[in-house]
């Protein structure tokens, strides 16, 4: 009897330290340095906008959030990488629009965008503009379109690589147009951007994270914006649809994600950090000069990323396919 009572009293302590080591550990969540795995190169429009957020986060709670570079075919390396990091709320995953268009453009993927990450929120929305070499010809969009249709086999379009949303809204233009431009793929959009300064190539589609000071400082010719409707950062230039292009909206939307199997509790928290530092007035500048902003607060929720990209993979599927542009 003496032994029962010296059992029972050994197992309730032990389930007790459990129970009481496992409250602690999610009370104490983040108790060490969270990575943010950006799918694409240090420099990069993602990268700025994940630094940005990064560095607000690690201001307010004091636990540093650090940006790590996995890059490699189009996003896909880093998006695996974090599908297989272990699930306990150190690992997460900032990536854009190419979540929802890699299912089409390769025949080999190693994730499923749908079902291998557990949603954070989304973050921001960025806007792509139609820019050219600064000594293009066509004065503005109308001048441009028929130029390209006139000229198809003499204009070069150049995008930062396949997966990139460059490389879709290029597709898209072309599709738009009718026409088979000569495609000048780089390793990033940064070299895409000095080839373009350089004269290099004659046009590309970019975020207006990695157009806009260029822009401003008048070293291309900006022709339209991809989004319904003219932007804050550039009131003066048209969209698509008022140069004659309809049917034609790219937007690169920029989502958070966690291995599946993390905690509800941690993405919760994560995603009130992400919402924090979205309100804080340092990235609320650093997006103003990035000519973008934050997504409104119906998007910043889990549902709202998974919903946003079910949609999104079914609207550019059939585009990509349609292109035949595939990658291994």
């Amino acid at each position: 009897m003496k032994l029962s009572k010296t059992l029972v009293a050994a197992s309730v302590l032990a389930v007790s330290s459990l129970v009481a080591a496992s409250a602690f550990a999610q009370a104490a969540w983040p108790s060490k340095p969270v990575s943010l795995v950006i799918p694409f190169a240090a420099g990069g429009p993602t990268d700025v906008v994940g630094r940005a957020i990064a560095a607000s986060m690690t201001k307010s709670t004091g636990n540093p959030v650090i940006v790590e570079n996995k890059v490699g075919a189009g996003g896909t390396v880093g998006t695996a990488y974090v599908k297989n990091a272990k699930p306990d709320g150190y690992t997460f995953l900032l990536h854009h629009i190419g979540m929802s268009t890699a299912p089409a453009l390769y025949r080999k993927l190693s994730f499923n965008p749908l079902t291998d990450f557990e949603y954070v929120s989304q973050v921001v929305d960025v806007p792509m503009t139609i820019v050219a070499r600064k000594d293009f010809p066509a004065k503005d969009m109308k001048e441009l379109i028929a130029y390209v249709k006139a000229n198809s086999n003499k204009v070069n379009l150049g995008n930062a690589g396949v997966g990139a949303a460059s490389h879709l809204c290029g597709m898209m233009f072309q599709k738009a147009l009718n026409a088979d431009l000569t495609t000048v793929p780089f390793s990033g959009t940064g070299p895409a951007m000095n080839a373009l300064l350089g004269g290099q190539i004659d046009l590309m589609c970019d975020q207006t994270t990695n157009t806009f000071g260029q822009i401003k400082g008048g070293a291309v010719k900006v022709y339209a914006v991809t989004t319904a409707k003219r932007i804050k950062a550039l009131p003066a230039t048209p969209t698509l649809a008022e140069s004659g292009l309809k049917d034609f909206e790219v937007v690169v939307w920029h989502g958070v994600y966690a291995p599946k199997g993390t905690p509800k509790d941690v993405t919760d928290k994560f995603n009130t950090m992400i919402k924090n530092a979205l309100k804080d007035p340092d990235v609320i500048k650093s997006f103003t000069d990035l000519g973008t902003e934050a997504v409104p607060a119906s998007k910043l929720t889990p549902a709202g990323l998974e919903s946003w990209l079910k949609s999104e993979i079914d609207k550019y599927g059939p585009v990509i396919r349609a292109a035949a542009q595939f990658a291994d």
